[in-house]
């Protein structure tokens, strides 16, 4: 066994394949970093708003959606309802529409084009399509078979890497990835995250995302704190997701005739209302919003409506149709209405932003263990822990009785849906 090559081959490519997603997530961290600070510069807003972005934001937001449409497709969005659809797909063809080294380079270039125009994205959606692109590609290198445990792996490598969060990248995995996993994907579930942590440590070292929370419920207001925060949270996560869904479907309607055309005027107006709220809170809402969310962990108190442009941003974003995920603006929007309830109950903000994240988050992706275990993991809020657990099951438990549609798994029926129409409309093969 040790000496056939059959054997190792196959191996050696999946490691090199974990140990890629590792090395390309850091470097797609820093060119993400470095795309939002250029961006502030370049407009002002680290000393006072210019007038700038209402340029510099439409335009990016028209180039990216052309560019997604004519030259990427299926790039737009945060790429995880992608990599679900591509899960249930059986068909090479179909999965390499959905996963490929082609879209890897163009979910990192307009991701980053799309945060040096100020859009609230984030890089760490992407980051999963980009693992499960690399992991699958891996696969094909290496004569691998079990193409959707793969998959699985690679999205799991991703989320580990992008938050040095191993753990939350296996319960992502299980939880959000695969409503149906199965057991002999542990394996390579496991080493992917190990591997792709690994490389990311080594060129990074070891970090907490949001820097370290001392913050721990203790008293009464710290329990009424988690309720607000988890109902409250929830409500807000469920109404962006069933806003998103909703006006998903009419754009798509809206677009049929003349997509390019249409896609590209949408976005150009998400644009200009982006940069316009942008404009009004000082620059706040441009970008990630990993600053704001970073400072509330560590107590900083953020105005009361900061989550509410915030949100209105995220979606208009997203909606727009350009690359780029929710999960870092979802995080701090999440920190924002904690900041808020938090300075209305008198409690410790640092504690308000983290339960605010997780009842938000869990609203939003209605997956509560990946809500829970990925704060755990991002603030180090180790003395919090039963707090998170209830608030993320509240947050969840709000979002089901808004709506019954977890966000990625609604969105990545279209893909499935685009595959099975276009398969019905290849033509029959020519009897013998």
């Amino acid at each position: 066994m040790w000496g056939n090559r059959r054997v190792w081959r196959p191996r050696l490519v999946f490691w090199a394949g974990a140990l890629a997603i590792g090395v390309i997530s850091v470097a797609f961290a820093k060119l993400a970093d470095m795309a939002q600070h250029l961006f502030h510069l370049m407009t002002g807003t680290y000393g006072g708003t210019t007038f700038v972005p209402l340029i510099i934001t439409p335009l990016g937001f028209g180039f990216c959606a052309f560019m997604a449409m004519r030259f990427f497709p299926n790039a737009q969005g945060s790429g995880i309802p992608q990599t679900i659809a591509a899960r249930h797909l059986t068909d090479d063809d179909d999965r390499a529409r959905l996963l490929s080294l082609k879209m890897v380079a163009g979910k990192i270039l307009l991701t980053v084009v799309g945060l040096f125009c100020g859009a609230s994205i984030g890089r760490e959606g992407p980051t999963v399509q980009v693992g499960a692109s690399l992991m699958l590609q891996a696969a094909r290198w290496g004569g691998m078979a079990h193409a959707r445990g793969l998959i699985v792996a690679g999205s799991a490598a991703g989320v580990a890497a992008a938050f040095n969060t191993p753990l939350a990248g296996i319960v992502f995995a299980i939880e959000e990835m695969g409503r149906s996993y199965e057991s002999r994907a542990n394996g390579l579930v496991l080493t992917a995250v190990i591997l792709s942590g690994l490389a990311a440590i080594a060129l990074v070292g070891n970090y907490t995302y949001f820097g370290e929370s001392a913050g721990a419920s203790t008293g009464f207001s710290d329990w009424l704190l988690v309720i607000l925060c988890g109902v409250g949270g929830g409500a807000f996560g469920a109404g962006f997701s069933a806003a998103a869904l909703k006006a998903s479907r009419r754009i798509r309607r809206w677009a049929i005739s003349k997509p390019l055309d249409r896609m590209i005027l949408l976005a150009v107006t998400c644009g200009v209302a982006v940069a316009l709220v942008g404009i009004l809170s000082g620059g706040m809402t441009f970008g990630t919003g990993y600053e704001q969310a970073r400072g509330a962990v560590e107590g900083n108190a953020l105005p009361w409506y900061y989550f509410l442009e915030k949100l209105l941003v995220g979606f208009l974003s997203m909606v727009s149709g350009i690359p780029g995920g929710i999960f870092a603006p979802s995080l701090s929007v999440g920190a924002g209405f904690g900041s808020a309830v938090g300075q209305l109950l008198g409690s410790n903000i640092g504690l308000a932003a983290i339960l605010g994240m997780a009842g938000y988050f869990a609203g939003v992706v209605q997956a509560p263990m990946t809500a829970f275990v990925i704060i755990l993991e991002m603030t180090g809020s180790h003395n919090s822990v039963i707090a998170l657990m209830c608030t993320s099951m509240l947050g969840y438990g709000t979002a089901r009785m808004i709506s019954r549609e977890p966000l990625y798994h609604a969105l990545s029926r279209v893909f499935i849906a685009d595959a099975i129409r276009r398969k019905r409309a290849e033509p029959a093969p020519l009897a013998g």
